[in-house]
């Protein structure tokens, strides 16, 4: 299941997404970092087109399960105004052997900075520097 939630995602980590055959748990939390390109950030601002983003969200977690042989996988991302260090993604994946969970985390976390809607705004402790919205995508070599 793929989420987005305007409020604090850590309650998701309570939830029971391990099983007895599972013998690889692996979860990604991305944070809210203090910095980003040589500047000082101070909070992020993400918003989300977001009957897109859950449709792009589940496709994601559909070819996750379909590429890789997991049990489950589940992500969620905030959206609204976050402070340094809060919560802004949360993705498990389970599997009955490790490199099949560690796989798919990592396959989640960057099809979603590539195809789902949600837009970044960063705000700069040099207040001369106009908050901007930021290109959410990377390149990734693994």
């Amino acid at each position: 299941m793929f989420e987005i939630s305007s409020s604090s995602i850590e309650e998701y980590k309570s939830k029971s997404f391990v099983t007895p055959e599972c013998g690889g748990v692996v979860t990604f939390e991305g944070r809210v970092r203090n910095h980003n390109e040589g500047q000082t950030v101070e909070s992020l601002e993400y918003e989300a087109y977001s009957g897109l983003a859950l449709k792009e969200g589940e496709k994601i977690l559909e070819q996750v399960r379909e590429k890789f042989d997991i049990l489950d996988a589940f992500c969620v991302h905030r959206v609204g105004h976050l402070q340094i260090g809060d919560l802004a993604v949360w993705i498990i994946a389970t599997s009955k052997h490790r490199r099949e969970a560690f796989r798919a985390c990592e396959f989640i976390i960057d099809e979603v900075k590539k195809t789902v809607p949600i837009w970044k705004k960063e705000h700069y402790a040099d207040k001369s520097i106009d908050s901007k919205w930021v290109f959410c995508t990377e390149e990734h070599h693994h």
